[in-house]
């Protein structure tokens, strides 16, 4: 980044001289050589001298880089007369297009040029990473036991838990993201989310695009959301009650400052991953085939071994996977599926709890009201009451 010139910053390769008109500190005379260097950004020169050169800025916005002998470039904005000490190397170079300066030397000693052995970096500051476009930003506040069957889509999506616990599932792999925890799914990653029937979480999720840097090494973990990305989500959500102009410029701004602010602290430490040997992704695909082929086909009459066919395995071999990854049977996760369905039906209310049954592919309508209630503690009649 360019620097501002100051006397201290500078010491290092000379003197920052007066402002002042009329007494600026350049030198005057007969034994001093005065010219107008002009340099573009195609005619870029590196200058070394053997005693102190003068230099001025004259016209367009001036970047002067100084190095001592073979060391990387120092930059600072050209806009105040300075003194270059013997043996600096030193180059002139435009901020945009043309830049011109008045460089005075010792008749005897006019700096030496050469091409540019030191190369200049980009110093206008610009981005590495940037949300292009927020498409969700939702506080969840969940029901005990809540259970949503999973979906994919082209965007990424972050989650961000702020009270109680929800399970993260992806990949085929059952994270549980307490209070101050994050996950971040990849675009077309399938994911699901659910909660212990204790237990009724908030959690923040966001959906969004990304250009530049990606986050290749955030996603597939949980890790803990650090104080400052925690604020900088508070400060979104109050953003999201202004509903001006400018709420999505600053939402998009927000969640930038919250990825780069992660960003940096993994760099120290990475949070627990999803995914660590070949056999255990090999793993995680089965059980993620499994959970979505259930989701997609909730309504439909399911059962172990069809969903093992489905995802090439044996029933056996599948059960044992669930309980490793999932700390559940298949069978056990079907029924939480459908019960889960079964509530968005009755918010619906276009059926009455017969047909919920039958859709849903329940022996009889009292199974049904027997599983409603041993899983969510009451019965759907009571639930519909609480929704009306």
């Amino acid at each position: 980044m360019v620097q501002n010139l100051n006397v201290l910053s500078f010491a290092p390769y000379g003197k920052v001289l007066l402002e002042r008109r009329g007494a600026s500190g350049l030198p005057k005379g007969d034994d001093w050589v005065e010219q107008e260097v002009a340099a573009t950004i195609y005619d870029i020169r590196q200058f070394t001298c053997t005693q102190p050169v003068y230099l001025d800025f004259q016209s367009g916005m001036t970047i002067l880089a100084v190095a001592a002998k073979d060391e990387e470039f120092v930059y600072y904005y050209l806009d105040k007369p300075v003194e270059i000490n013997p043996g600096v190397q030193f180059a002139i170079a435009p901020y945009q297009l043309r830049c011109c300066v008045r460089m005075i030397a010792h008749q005897d000693a006019w700096p030496t040029a050469a091409p540019l052995t030191i190369p200049l970096r980009d110093l206008a500051l610009s981005r590495h990473l940037q949300v292009e476009r927020v498409y969700t930003f939702f506080y969840h506040e969940k029901e005990r036991g809540f259970f949503f069957r999973g979906e994919s889509h082209s965007m990424l999506e972050l989650t961000y838990v702020d009270k109680g616990f929800i399970h993260s599932v992806a990949g085929g792999m059952d994270l549980v993201l307490g209070q101050g925890d994050m996950a971040i799914y990849g675009p077309n990653q399938w994911h699901m989310q659910y909660a212990d029937r204790d237990c009724a979480p908030c959690y923040i999720t966001i959906t969004f695009d990304l250009e530049g840097d990606s986050l290749n090494r955030l996603l597939d973990r949980k890790f803990r959301t650090p104080q400052k990305a925690v604020q900088l989500l508070q400060q979104m959500l109050r953003e999201r009650e202004r509903e001006d102009r400018y709420t999505g410029d600053m939402l998009i701004s927000l969640l930038s400052q919250v990825l780069l602010t992660v960003l940096r602290e993994a760099e120290g430490a990475i949070g627990t991953p999803l995914r660590t040997a070949n056999s255990i992704n090999s793993e995680n695909e089965v059980v993620g085939h499994a959970q979505q082929f259930i989701g997609d086909n909730v309504r439909q009459k399911l059962s172990v071994p069809m969903v093992a066919r489905e995802v090439g395995v044996s029933p056996s071999y599948l059960t044992a996977l669930f309980h490793k990854h999932l700390q559940i049977s298949p069978g056990e996760y079907i029924r939480r599926a459908k019960l889960q369905e079964s509530k968005l039906m009755i918010r619906e209310g276009r059926m009455n709890f017969t047909e919920i049954a039958q859709v849903l592919q329940y022996s009889t309508v009292h199974h049904f009201s027997r599983q409603f209630k041993e899983k969510f503690g009451i019965t759907p009649t009571e639930y519909a009451r609480s929704i009306r």
